[in-house]
Order: structure tokens, then C-alpha cells, then sequence
């Protein structure tokens, strides 16, 4: 799973690499911070499902790490949306 999560990183920050000085490096400097926010809080999450099951925590601590994973998400859509807009215009 780390593999198939290190191979999208590695894609994504591929894409997003320009040769273009100034705006489109930091445009590309985003779009990797994106890429990493959103592999790292999935394989978070899912790791905290794991430990959690097996340590049989209560609902609430399982809440509080869900919740954590969709702010993370909420946080790379809106760069990720701000790169298209930026792109765009």
C-alpha cells in the first residue's frame, strides 16, 4: 500500500513539475504540497482505521480521525482549486 501511495506522489509530482520560472515553480511547488497533503492524510487514515480496530477505540476517537482526514482533504481541494484557477487565468 506505502508503494502504491509513494507511485502516485511520484506521478503527480511529475505532472505538476514546469520549467517555466517564477509563477509556474511555485505553481508546481503547490501542487506537490497538495499531492503529499493528500497521500499522507489517506494512508493516515487508513492506518488509524487499522490501529483503531484492533485497540478497539471508542466511536469518538474514530470521529475525531475522520475528521481530521476530511479537513486535510477540504485543505488539497482548495489549492488544488486555486492551481486550476491560477492556470486558467
Amino acid at each position: 500500500m506505502t508503494t502504491m501511495a509513494t507511485t502516485m506522489v511520484t506521478r503527480i509530482t511529475r505532472a505538476a513539475r514546469v520549467s517555466a520560472p517564477g509563477r509556474d515553480q511555485e505553481t508546481a511547488k503547490q501542487a506537490r504540497r497538495a499531492a503529499i497533503v493528500m497521500a499522507g492524510t489517506m494512508i493516515l487514515w487508513m492506518g488509524a482505521q487499522v490501529v483503531g480496530g484492533e485497540m478497539g477505540w471508542p466511536v469518538k476517537y474514530t470521529l475525531l480521525v475522520d475528521l481530521a482526514a476530511l479537513a486535510g482533504f477540504i485543505w488539497s481541494l482548495v489549492v488544488t482549486y486555486q492551481i486550476w484557477r491560477k492556470r486558467r487565468g
